[in-house]
């Protein structure tokens, strides 16, 4: 597919995956995938928190990591390249532009978050505060729409001021993004308290561009249901596919059991963390607490106590055993903190942490685009953004392995083997 066929991307009874924090990581997106979603969200990654990151391609599985001081802030797969839409978490067009160049090789799609209401979100303006400054907002998009070279997508939730919430969706259709995802919610609801489905409509009929509807899709037949009753365009599914990915399948979902094991699988095979792996499969089970797994994996303390839960020791042994015969990675447990103290090191570090000395190839585009914008205001010329460049680092020794802090507790939480159980939460999309 790639991003010039996305650029006329036809949404229409598209069905997706909703961006979910530490949910939606790599293992969940490409089972999504593989069970039928047309698309899939990255969870939401903070626009300051991957600037400057440095691109790895692992040896061993193929994985992209974007690295931050030796961490991953952003896994990807070639595999998911043309359907995946990375979510931005941003209150600065500047530097939500300068966050979408630097993974603009490895996605399709470029969204901003607008509707998460959570702390971490709203904090510094970011999320479901944006809808209270419009103004901020498109100029964001706009930023995104005219230097990105991607299509871009806004996410949002509504008022409970029905004219207020259309005067938005307008505002933000004139942007020029190529579609809306609405979270049928007031910024304040929680995901116990019913959407506002009926709100749906209103909005199809405000704008032109496609509606994708969020918000109680638990089931297939779900999808069907929302659309007939308000002619959105594509539907995006959170927590049905927490629970259960499978959602997707036309067939009906799989059984629960099932699916987890995949999941398990899923994560041995992209080397996804204990930590991310159990929090995840905490939430798989959050309306199956009386299971007789439950209990054991809230006391697991490392990946293979997880898979003695489920009886996958043998699993693990086998991929441990071919992965150390090829020298490749085996820790599923820690993130490694691998900070060269070279200078080409303290470099990479600098940079990460956005030294405004060091220049990188995120910084370089984003030099150039306000370059642009200074020409285009003196002659009146509209000129295209740079296209991003590639920077490729072939590695095996595991100094990439992983997920997020936009995903994933804080590193040094990561590091302690004192863990408590992971109480399952309830799924919220970004």
């Amino acid at each position: 597919m790639g991003a010039s066929v996305m650029e006329n991307y036809d949404y229409t009874n598209k069905t997706m995956l909703a961006p979910m924090v530490r949910v939606g990581t790599l293992p969940l997106r490409l089972m999504a995938l593989e069970y039928g979603a047309d698309l899939v969200y990255t969870p939401e990654v903070v626009d300051k928190g991957i600037v400057g990151a440095e691109r790895v391609v692992n040896e061993d599985n193929g994985t992209i990591d974007y690295n931050v001081k030796g961490v991953s802030v952003f896994r990807t797969h070639p595999s998911e390249k043309d359907r995946l839409v990375f979510q931005i978490g941003s209150a600065n067009a500047d530097l939500a532009l300068e966050a979408a160049l630097t993974v603009a090789q490895d996605v399709s799609t470029i969204d901003l978050n607008c509707g998460c209401p959570k702390r971490f979100s709203v904090h510094g303006g970011m999320g479901a505060a944006l809808m209270e400054e419009p103004e901020k907002l498109c100029g964001i998009l706009r930023k995104l729409v005219q230097h990105s070279g991607l299509p871009v997508t806004c996410k949002i939730r509504i008022f409970e001021d029905r004219e207020k919430t259309l005067n938005l969706v307008r505002m933000i259709e004139a942007t020029g993004i190529k579609a809306l995802a609405v979270h049928c919610r007031y910024r304040d609801e929680r995901p116990r308290e019913p959407g506002h489905w009926d709100r749906f409509q209103e909005i199809v009929e405000a704008v032109k561009i496609p509606v994708i509807a969020n918000g109680d899709v638990m089931e297939y037949g779900d999808i069907a249901r929302v659309q007939k009753l308000s002619g959105v365009t594509g539907v995006m599914i959170a927590r049905g596919a927490q629970s259960n990915v499978s959602v997707f399948r036309k067939e009906g979902p799989l059984v629960h059991l099932h699916i987890v094991k995949e999941y398990i699988r899923k994560c041995m095979i992209t080397r996804n963390l204990h930590s991310n792996t159990k929090y995840v499969l905490m939430q798989m089970f959050g309306d199956n607490t009386k299971s007789s797994h439950y209990r054991p994996l809230c006391d697991a303390k490392s990946f293979r106590a997880i898979c003695k839960v489920f009886d996958m020791e043998p699993e693990l042994d086998a991929w441990t055993a071919k992965q150390a015969e090829n020298g490749f990675p085996t820790d599923l447990d820690y993130i490694p903190r691998r900070i060269q103290n070279s200078a080409q090191g303290s470099e990479k570090k600098k940079a990460a942490v956005g030294d405004a000395s060091v220049e990188t190839p995120a910084k370089r585009k984003i030099d150039q685009v306000v370059e642009n914008e200074n020409t285009n205001n003196a002659k009146g010329d509209e000129e295209s953004a740079p296209k991003p460049a590639k920077q490729v680092k072939i590695s095996s020794d595991g100094s990439s392995s992983q997920p997020t802090p936009a995903d994933t507790p804080k590193p040094d939480a990561e590091n302690d083997k004192s863990e408590v159980a992971v109480e399952p939460t309830v799924a919220e999309s970004s």
